[in-house]
């Protein structure tokens, strides 16, 4: 599976830099500034820091390709560079941007509606109502819901990536097969989407007549010669192979294959991508246009947003404020390759760069550094938080779960480890937010809207993170929202990862420990020849048995978290976990375990059986055993 490259020396391959490059001469500046210069330096200093094996970038400024540039090899066993030109990257999310202007052509066409209920498009029903106790009854999903991440889905982790082209579904099936609930009423609640974008293409296949691919190539790839970009998931040559730096060597990944193909299976050059940015700036890119200006403009405006001061979704680009600039963008990334596309439509200006082997958030560093040498703005003086806001935002502290996660399935229980976000505030009353092992300050600028100080930078998931404000959902829970299409919500006490962890590590001691005395006991007893009443052996083999069937679970649960060197991801996120029947039976035995262990518990102390600390001890064990239920009851963990 791993294909493990030693290097020889890594600086020589970052020296040589196996540069292929395009350039206009003294164009190529913003300003009398070398863009060129800039890039190359920017990117060199990073691919150093960051060991990345290969990556692509282009730039371009009213209506031309002032930069573009590969770096790095495509394969490194045979020492081919990376073109600009020729090199295929898988570009993730990216390609949803394609998807809706996909979705944008047809509406053009009239023949789709933005407003329309998306069902009046579709060959099946999506339910009406919200996954709650009421079955509450809400309002139609629109394809303008799809296109600003608001149609209120949960998210399906796992049903993302594979690493066999044999598990790809047709899009008609994946999108029957693995349609989420809806938790949030739509057009209220920002949480980005895959399925919400693999449905949109799937409408653009039956509106069309033609499959999704081959409509996305014949109506933007074919006019913007796009002739190498593809969504259709091919190992070729041409592919930059997708690699991780661990522990000194250059480990090969496998092909990904993304299920949802809408949401983000192509691939494309660097060239390619450039075109692409040129027509969505300036409407044509060689004679040829894909939108109306008309139909752009609509496109390239916001939507959605959860408050003014915040950036929101445009209909498919997010969009926020960089350097007091609007940027309209979308990022993406597979496991191993990571893409960002940047668009600032009043200085005509477009970047998109992809790697292989990457920190997600690297494209974001290279555009900021960008900004602030083309586009500066002043620094921010020090302010003080206004008087007041220490006690106001005390009721903001606490952990808080990403909204884009599934409530009905086992996955449940990943909030508990991607996507956090925790909350404090120092004693002068700043907000410190701690996202993706990052804290900032946050400062208010009025009750529940704060403004991070730029002492530093941060990066989302999905957006800039610049501000945030606090605001409530359609159940009453604080929620956090900042630029772009995610939501975090406060996690009530019981739910968060501290009392989660500390619980379970609680309740597995008491119960290991039982399980230990009650062996050593029994043991013990045997070679005394003491003898125990038979309701106290049939009690503690109970309970024996009760605590063997959790540590096989756990031991199952532990064995498909290895952690991958290459992914890093569980291997379940990737590969479906064949349990079998009787590892899937053991789980529905904790329950029952825990109404026995109840029921003996009730009679001892009913009939005064044992003694008093024996009575003591087993309702302890009984009491964690409930608790173990409860706690994996909470997280779906029986699904």
């Amino acid at each position: 599976m791993f294909k493990p490259i030693k290097i020889l020396s890594i600086s020589l391959l970052l020296q040589i830099t196996l540069t292929i490059t395009t350039t206009v001469g003294f164009a190529n500046s913003f300003e009398g500034n070398d863009i060129e210069a800039f890039f190359d330096k920017t990117m060199h200093a990073q691919i150093t820091k960051h060991n990345i094996p290969n990556a692509t970038i282009s730039v371009v400024k009213d209506g031309e390709i002032v930069y573009k540039k590969g770096f790095g090899y495509a394969d490194i066993a045979s020492k081919i560079p990376v073109d600009p030109d020729t090199t295929l990257f898988r570009i993730g999310s990216t390609s949803k941007l394609f998807t809706w202007t996909a979705v944008m052509q047809l509406v053009e066409d009239g023949k789709l509606d933005l407003n329309a209920d998306v069902n009046k498009y579709l060959d099946f029903e999506i339910p009406p109502h919200l996954v709650s106790v009421s079955k509450k009854i809400t309002e139609p999903i629109t394809l303008t819901h799809l296109m600003t991440h608001t149609p209120g889905f949960e998210d399906y982790p796992d049903k993302l990536f594979r690493l066999s082209a044999d598990e790809l579904l047709p899009l008609n099936e994946y999108i029957k097969e693995y349609m989420p609930a809806r938790i949030f009423p739509p057009g209220e609640v920002a949480t980005y989407s895959n399925y919400g974008t693999a449905l949109a293409g799937y409408i653009v296949e039956r509106i069309s007549g033609l499959p999704f691919s081959e409509y996305v190539e014949k109506n933007i790839f074919i006019p913007l010669k796009m002739d190498r970009s593809t969504f259709k998931q091919l190992e070729t040559l041409s592919l930059a192979k997708p690699y991780r730096f661990v522990d000194g060597t250059y480990l090969q990944g496998n092909m990904e294959y993304i299920l949802p193909e809408p949401a983000g299976s192509m691939s494309s050059t660097g060239l390619e991508m450039a075109g692409f940015m040129i027509a969505h700036l300036n409407g044509v890119y060689n004679g040829e246009r894909i939108l109306k200006q008309e139909t752009l403009k609509q496109m390239h405006e916001q939507q959605f947003t959860h408050h003014p001061i915040l950036g929101g979704m445009t209909l498919g680009f997010m969009e926020g404020a960089f350097n007091e600039k609007k940027v309209i963008f979308h990022g993406g990334g597979t496991m191993l390759y990571s893409t960002g596309l940047y668009l600032v439509p009043e200085e005509n200006v477009g970047i998109f760069i992809s790697y292989s082997g990457a920190n997600h958030f690297l494209h974001s560093e290279v555009f900021q550094d960008f900004l602030d040498i083309y586009y500066p703005i002043k620094a921010q003086l020090k302010q003080l938080p206004p008087e007041g806001s220490l006690n106001r935002a005390k009721k903001f502290i606490g952990e808080y779960q990403m909204n884009r996660r599934s409530i009905t399935t086992s996955e449940k229980s990943t909030s508990l480890f991607i996507g956090k976000i925790q909350v404090d505030v120092d004693e002068e009353g700043y907000l410190l937010v701690n996202n993706l092992g990052e804290t900032n300050k946050f400062i208010e600028v009025e009750p529940g809207v704060y403004q991070r100080l730029r002492e530093g930078r941060t990066y989302d998931y999905f957006g800039p993170f610049n501000n945030i404000v606090f605001t409530r959902d359609h159940d009453g829970r604080i929620m956090l929202t900042s630029d772009g299409p995610m939501t975090y919500s406060k996690a009530p006490i019981y739910s968060t990862t501290n009392f989660t962890v500390f619980g379970l590590i609680l309740i597995i001691f008491i119960l290991i420990s039982s399980l230990t005395y009650w062996i050593i006991a029994r043991i013990i007893g045997l070679f005394r020849k003491s003898r125990q009443s038979g309701k106290e052996v049939v009690a503690q083999g109970i309970g024996i048995c009760s605590v063997i069937v959790v540590m096989i679970i756990i031991a199952n649960i532990l064995s498909s978290g290895d952690i991958d060197p290459i992914y890093q991801l569980p291997k379940a996120a990737y590969i479906p976990m064949n349990t079998g029947p009787m590892l899937a039976f053991l789980p529905t035995l904790v329950p029952m375990f825990a109404s026995i262990l109840a029921f003996f518990t009730t009679i001892a102390w009913w009939n005064g059986y044992w003694r008093t600390l024996a009575r003591i001890h087993y309702t302890l064990f009984t009491l964690a055993y409930f608790g173990l239920f409860l706690i994996a009851n909470y997280w779906n963990l029986f699904k």
